[in-house]
């Protein structure tokens, strides 16, 4: 199974405290959303992508149709109603993958796992959660979390959705990854998230050499 993505690059990322639109934050050598977008482009089970902009961000616009990615403009209604918007405008009818702009170690490995676990669970929706403990170890901020099956967690931003399911309203059955995978457990809400992740992700290839 192969399925199209979506990556969500259209808030307006007040909590970062930044001029910068936060697709377009440096990290490192390159925008948090290029390191995203090479795990897409290099992901086994992603057939296509889109990057869901909006008003809030036209120099992330600017930035995708200059590398030729395709865009999806929204009205900035929130994440939701954005991303329903352009799950209609698109008309995908099956599977989708969300991702966030903001996890700048995600993998193609990753993502590929996230699919297989998806096509095996029998659920309309596949959420992936982060232990809540886990970024607090590390110093991260928590600001999303989520309830699943009594236990509350972070949330990945990491999501595979029926696209007729999610327009229709109704009640879906959902499936979870519970992850403790750095990988995953990046995601980038504020200054502070951006500096640790970038030390964490130093560090990790100062071990490699």
């Amino acid at each position: 199974m192969k399925i199209p993505a979506l990556i969500m690059a259209g808030g307006k990322g007040s909590r970062m405290g930044r001029p910068t639109e936060k697709p377009m934050t440096p990290f490192l050598d390159k925008p948090l959303i290029d390191w995203v977008i090479n795990a897409v482009l290099t992901s086994q089970k992603i057939s296509e992508f889109y990057v869901i902009t909006s008003a809030n961000t036209p120099k992330t616009e600017q930035h995708c149709q200059n590398k030729n990615w395709k865009i999806v403009h929204t009205d900035a209604q929130g994440y939701h109603e954005d991303l329903k918007q352009a799950i209609k405008k698109l008309d995908w009818k099956g599977p989708v993958l969300t991702m966030p702009s903001d996890v700048p170690a995600i993998t193609a490995k990753i993502l590929d796992k996230i699919i297989v676990d998806f096509e095996g669970c029998g659920k309309d929706f596949l959420a992936v959660f982060v232990p809540i403990e886990n970024r607090q170890k590390l110093g991260l901020s928590i600001s999303s979390t989520d309830e699943y099956q009594g236990n509350w967690y972070t949330v990945s931003g990491i999501n595979i959705i029926n696209g007729t399911k999610i327009l229709d309203e109704g009640k879906t059955e959902t499936a979870a990854i519970i992850t403790q995978e750095t990988e995953v457990t990046l995601n980038i809400n504020t200054t502070k998230d951006l500096e640790i992740a970038k030390q964490l992700i130093n560090k990790a290839k100062n071990d490699v050499r």
